[in-house]
């Protein structure tokens, strides 16, 4: 076997691999598909987690076949399709620990039905599965927004997080504005029922506005719009949403920053605006496997990219890209 594992600073490598021998508690997963993230590439340019030159496996976003079942393991038997919730195995699978879903057959340690390990709905195939992960941290985002049908919202980035985002968004029935650099992306947006903003050609704020509706207040001219999510990471974003943002808005950082970034806290005081965060899919998981059937055509559309498990370095050159929404590596094998 072989696991796609970091080795220092940009030094990424398909390497040999013997699967440890699994435990009475363990479950043994035959990988079927598994997403490449930004996270992955964000680890390879630090050298590994938590620091350059440290060994580490990646992938997390992962669907297979159970193949090998614990003595003590309940509820799950051999053959039976389903996605792995990384969050919630011991070693934290793909982000820093030993085990990466990128290999042909993934040790889940202390497999759990319904926790690590979540049955896939009849009928969905395994790419699709494995975009479980993904669609959780950006439903997880939505629900930290707290819309709801009716609701205003502007999205900052098109990547696999925002175009998620935006599915989930226009799903529950929000005015949803996508705003991004990259063509390619803000027709996958559009496509997805999202109207969309590129700041390259188009003045922000004032086109914000066009499209929500713009409202006084404590005598300055602010956009109606309810909530605001940075999946992007530009430092612009958070000085942006401030100025334009009308009383008692919210707005959440999902993107990672490294560095400070500045805050104009000025406007906040008559605003009065909530800025908050959103991390990973504490609860997530099950409701994104539940809307799977229903919205399986718009989950599939956004995997732009499908590449087998040999190819896989070529996979994160193009995940780097603007023309790639979610790129999905697939193994040997692998079918509905």
């Amino acid at each position: 076997m072989r696991r796609l594992t970091i080795h220092h600073i940009d030094d990424v490598r398909l390497d040999p691999y013997e699967r440890p021998e699994h435990g009475p508690k363990d479950v043994v997963v035959r990988m079927k598909a598994c997403g490449i993230c930004g996270s992955d590439l964000s680890y390879i340019k630090n050298g590994g987690i938590p620091v350059a030159g440290t060994m580490t496996a990646l992938g997390h976003e992962g669907a297979g076949e159970v193949m090998h079942v614990g003595d003590e393991v309940e509820g799950l038997t051999i053959g039976q399709a389903v996605i792995v919730n990384p969050m919630n195995t011991p070693s934290f699978i793909g982000s820093g620990g030993p085990e990466g879903a990128f290999t042909e057959e993934l040790l889940v340690r202390e497999g759990q039905l319904g926790h690590s390990l979540l049955p896939i709905p009849e009928g969905i195939p395994y790419d699709v599965a494995a975009m479980c992960e993904p669609l959780a941290v950006a439903l997880h985002g939505i629900n930290r927004a707290e819309v709801t049908a009716g609701s205003k919202l502007v999205i900052f980035g098109c990547g696999p997080i925002g175009l998620g985002m935006v599915m989930w968004a226009v799903d529950r029935g929000c005015d949803v504005i996508a705003v991004d650099l990259a063509d390619e992306r803000l027709a996958r947006a559009r496509d997805l029922g999202a109207r969309t903003i590129n700041p390259a050609r188009e003045d922000l704020v004032a086109q914000v506005k066009a499209y929500h509706g713009a409202e006084l207040y404590f005598g300055r001219e602010r956009a109606s719009t309810d909530a605001y999510i940075d999946a992007a990471g530009a430092p612009s974003i958070l000085g942006d949403v401030v100025r334009m943002a009308k009383r008692h808005a919210r707005h959440v950082i999902t993107a990672a920053y490294l560095k400070p970034i500045e805050l104009p806290a000025g406007p906040m005081l008559t605003s009065e605006m909530t800025i908050t965060t959103a991390v990973g899919y504490p609860t997530e998981f099950p409701d994104v496997i539940a809307a799977m059937p229903r919205l399986e055509e718009k989950i599939a559309a956004m995997i732009s990219h499908s590449l087998p498990f040999d190819a896989v370095l070529d996979g994160l050159k193009i995940a780097a890209t603007p023309a790639s929404a979610k790129v999905m590596i697939y193994f040997e094998g692998a079918g509905s």
